[in-house]
């Protein structure tokens, strides 16, 4: 099982028999097309490449025009290369759909987190920060970060101030809650990282099975 390529439709609610609320994520996951099959032959690894959203061949350099043309498939807004099976009989131009996931009970989502800018340590981190009052200097600063003569130095991934946000974050186990095939989307219980409009990648969840009748 590979993962899809997606895009983040943003968040609502819906309702069951039982009239529970359910507050669901829309994703739009796939049509994804096979653009490129990698085999330990060739490439020393098994993976394949899928392309998601089509996009206007003038607007393709001409290096991923013939990329394309290569693979007798349309051009593709995103590529992303997912590792397979060898055994797995994928081939060029083979397309996958939502309905991937219709026997799948929980997926994991990867997205880019919502930048953030240059941020400090209680922001961050949530540190506690210093005192407010009786003239103390220190309120939002990181405090003490090494040592004095030895190892005279600041240690690798201190917490700091820094870039806050617009990483690769996944999100594990969801509950997958709805696919529906005819509007390619797929309704996943809770939030995933990333703005809406953001590019996602689904992938079935690595400590849950499929579903149970």
């Amino acid at each position: 099982m590979i993962g899809l390529i997606g895009k983040k439709g943003g968040m609502t609610q819906i309702y069951t028999e039982n009239a529970e609320r359910i507050p669901v994520t829309v994703l739009e996951v796939g049509p994804c097309v096979v653009v490129q099959r990698k085999t330990q032959k060739s490439d020393r690894y098994n993976a394949v490449q899928l392309g998601f959203s089509e996009r206007k061949e003038k607007s393709l350099t001409k290096p991923l025009q013939g990329h394309f043309k290569k693979a007798n498939v349309s051009g593709q807004r995103v590529l992303k290369e997912f590792l397979v099976d060898r055994d797995e009989e994928i081939n060029v131009g083979d397309s996958f759909t939502v309905s991937t996931f219709e026997d799948v009970s929980h997926v994991d989502v990867t997205g880019i987190s919502k930048g953030r800018g240059f941020q400090g340590v209680v922001k961050r981190y949530g540190m506690k920060g210093g005192r407010a009052t009786h003239g103390s200097h220190f309120h939002r600063s990181v405090g003490s970060i090494g040592q004095c003569t030895k190892p005279g130095r600041v240690f690798k991934n201190k917490k700091m101030s820094g870039q806050m946000g617009n990483k690769p974050v996944t999100t594990q186990n969801l509950k997958v809650v709805a696919v529906r095939s005819e509007d390619h989307v797929l309704l996943v219980r809770g939030a995933i990282p990333g703005p809406t409009g953001s590019t996602i990648i689904v992938r079935k969840a690595l400590k849950k099975g499929t579903k149970t009748s």
